[in-house]
């Protein structure tokens, strides 16, 4: 699924567009269009507007125009596609199929070529000048002190308050389950139960796991997903995994080493 790894590769391919003018927007979908955006609104907002930059904050890609901002969230199975090319090849838990029908929007560029969502399960969404404001410090960048102010004084588990895009932007499943795991902390633990040496160490790892996994090629990589099973061993410890439900999420974590 597309966790901040997979959306910074997105946001890698988008840099292609950059410079590009945008000659016409098809949005066949109105379910993949936020905030009352509509198919038409879109089109006339951002036609003829070039493309000024790329960014990324969190999980949501922004496309700066020399007009508004378009925001691109991409769900569980959302796929990012510039001139054909695909911006993650392998993503889990999302079809790789070519499936025209699963297009949600395309940005046609001048020259030829484009910019397109495809999303099997309709998930992602599509804005226009999005409230950054909202979204916490990006997890490629946090510092230790937004990550203690993030965590602080909360009674909810410290795995779902990483989670908490207006906390921490761009953390998901699979990296909160890698980065505790290797910070031996328990994902249920109250998040505002941890110690200063705890919140360094987590920090610590939190920022290495995300530099490891895109080096890697992608949030699936972890040194854990592959004991995310019924019969899965900690590749610690080889202690059995233990799976729960922590902040609304399947979790997996070692019941000896995460404390």
């Amino acid at each position: 699924m597309p966790e901040s790894v997979e959306v910074e590769y997105y946001r890698r391919l988008a840099d292609r567009t950059v410079g590009r003018r945008i000659t016409a927007v098809d949005a066949p979908d109105a379910w993949f269009l936020k905030g009352g955006l509509t198919g038409r609104a879109l089109a006339a907002a951002v036609t003829g507007r070039t493309i000024e930059g790329a960014r990324r904050i969190g999980k949501l890609l922004l496309l700066d125009t020399d007009g508004p901002t378009v925001g691109l969230r991409f769900g569980m199975t959302g796929r990012l596609l510039v001139d054909g090319v695909a911006g993650v090849e392998d993503l889990q838990y999302s079809s790789m199929r070519d499936e025209p029908a699963w297009d949600r929007v395309t940005f046609r560029l001048e020259g030829g070529g484009d910019l397109r969502v495809r999303d099997p399960r309709r998930l992602g969404g599509v804005l226009l000048d999005p409230d950054e404001s909202r979204l916490g410090a990006d997890v490629l960048s946090i510092t230790p002190v937004q990550l203690r102010q993030a965590l602080a004084r909360s009674t909810a588990p410290v795995k779902a308050r990483l989670m908490d895009q207006g906390r921490v932007a761009g953390v998901g499943n699979l990296i909160a389950d890698e980065a505790l795991w290797r910070a031996g902390i328990d994902p249920a633990r109250a998040a505002g139960s941890l110690s200063d040496a705890e919140l360094r160490r987590l920090h610590r790892h939190l920022r290495t796991t995300v530099d490891e996994l895109l080096s890697r090629g992608g949030s699936h990589t972890g040194d854990v997903f592959h004991a995310r099973t019924p019969e899965g061993l900690c590749p610690r410890d080889r202690t059995p995994m233990l799976r729960r439900t922590v902040g609304g999420r399947t979790t997996w974590s070692c019941p000896k080493h995460q404390r």
